[in-house]
């Protein structure tokens, strides 16, 4: 047999949780915080930015466990939006995946990880002296050659069994929850000054956006939402990906307890040590030492206030290991949507079939083809923008979807009900438009490519219908 017909339950709490909590502790929170304290000015609305995003992140993740304990099978959001509405919304989330959400964030995942890897290997800086290949607007470093590389090496591990993935999941993302917990609890005994953290909070509900050369606008009236809005984008960039748990239910042991129980504890312990690691930042370091530390490496600038000068390699090293167990995470799951779709006809056919590790092979390779263009496109920034849109855009959508099958599927068997319901699921919903609204308004440029994209699905779909059929 080269072949497997079926994924092999392997995974059991632990091992989901972490898929949870690794997905999505990135490079984010040493990183994104300082754009979004240029955005409000404030300590106060930092923290809230961060709180908003959490309540948000777990409200989704307590009601995607509804959904999940439904349909305990490989796939997640896009079977979800399948059942829910039709195939042509599934599709559209399922081709969104493919082209943006997941791909472009193993790409920024991944160039994180070299960037921040160029602290110990100079040639790794993306600095001019470091360029391989350049013709007009374009260049690549060897920065960008190390992230596919990385890219790489994790799809092959991954092709060889989900057991491998597991090992390295596990392993990285509990050295790097310790390691986080390190830094803030060390944050808060030797780096805070009391100084600083009244200095900080004094007028912490006074928004302004602040400029490099020292001038604060009052931010007032709509422009508030606004503000909050272009804010959200790093912070929900840093908390999204909780969903890869729900795209390898075939690989989880007791799918209908374990998925959603894993999405409230992954989520609950994230959003806990993200908030905490914000506080820590407004004890260590000035407001303005947060919104313009050097390339926004806050985490950088806290440690070495905390460490001294090995401080920066102390981070460096975190976020290395940060990063390679996120995309581990992300790649992992990435390819079983595809498999899914592929299953439906709605995706090439050789993604739908399993190796004899059982494991989506086409699916994944094809998954690290994109991801390693788009580490080379150098606009990954520009993606993110786009995935942020995108992303909230399909979340509000399968949480309406928990409405629509209350109703649709009344009798349906569900282990687990969303927490709240409907309360919760309806403020999610209303707090996902005024941000995407927001963020259109914001910047239209990127939120409406991120539109552009799901779009483009359309033609797609009714293109993969048609040879359906006459392959029929």
């Amino acid at each position: 047999m080269t072949e497997q017909t079926s994924f092999k339950p392997t995974l059991g709490l632990l091992d989901a949780t972490m898929i949870v909590a690794g997905s999505m502790i990135g490079s984010g929170i040493f990183i994104v915080s300082a754009d979004i304290t240029r955005n409000v000015g404030s300590a106060g609305w930092l923290v809230f930015v961060w709180l908003i995003t959490g309540f948000m992140t777990l409200t989704a993740a307590v009601s995607y466990g509804e959904l999940s304990a439904m349909y305990p099978k490989a796939g997640g959001q896009y079977v979800y939006l399948k059942e829910a509405f039709n195939p042509l919304a599934g599709f559209l989330y399922g081709w969104s995946f493919f082209a943006v959400i997941q791909t472009a964030t193993i790409a920024a995942v991944g160039v994180a990880f070299s960037k921040f890897a160029g602290y110990f290997i100079p040639a790794l800086e993306l600095k001019d002296e470091n360029i391989l290949f350049q013709s007009g607007a374009f260049k690549i470093y060897p920065a960008q050659l190390v992230s596919i590389a990385l890219i790489c090496f994790l799809t092959y591990i991954n092709t060889k069994g989900v057991k491998g993935g597991k090992i390295i999941q596990t392993t990285f993302t509990l050295t790097k929850l310790v390691s986080l917990f390190g830094l803030i609890v060390f944050g808060f005994l030797l780096g805070a000054k009391s100084e600083i953290w009244h200095a900080n909070w004094n007028n912490a509900w006074d928004m302004k956006a602040l400029s490099a050369d020292g001038a604060a606008t009052g931010v007032i009236g709509s422009a508030v939402l606004g503000a909050i809005a272009a804010s959200m984008v790093g912070s929900i960039f840093s908390s999204d990906s909780w969903n890869n748990v729900t795209f390898i239910a075939g690989e989880i042991k007791n799918p209908k307890r374990n998925i959603g129980l894993s999405l409230f504890l992954g989520t609950m312990i994230v959003t806990i040590i993200y908030v905490a690691a914000n506080l820590m930042y407004v004890s260590v370091l000035p407001l303005d030492k947060i919104a313009f530390a050097p390339q926004d490496r806050v985490a950088v600038a806290a440690s070495n206030a905390i460490f001294g000068h090995i401080g920066t390699y102390v981070i460096a090293i975190m976020i290395m290991i940060s990063t390679f167990g996120c995309n581990n995470g992300l790649i992992l799951a990435g390819a079983r949507v595809y498999y899914t779709m592929a299953k439906d006809g709605l995706f090439f056919k050789k993604t739908g079939e399993l190796n004899k590790n059982a494991v989506p092979e086409f699916g994944l390779w094809i998954q690290c083809a994109l991801a390693s263009i788009l580490c080379l496109s150098g606009k990954y920034g520009d993606l993110l923008d786009m995935v942020a849109f995108v992303v909230v855009l399909f979340y509000a959508l399968t949480i309406i979807g928990i409405f629509v099958l209350r109703k649709k599927k009344p009798d349906m068997e569900r282990p687990y009900k969303a927490f709240g319901y409907p309360v919760l699921p309806v403020i999610y919903i209303i707090l996902a438009i005024i941000f995407c609204v927001f963020l259109i308004k914001m910047k239209p440029l990127y939120a409406g490519s991120g539109l552009v994209i799901v779009l483009l699905g359309l033609p797609l779909y009714y293109i993969a219908v048609a040879n359906q059929k006459k392959e029929s």
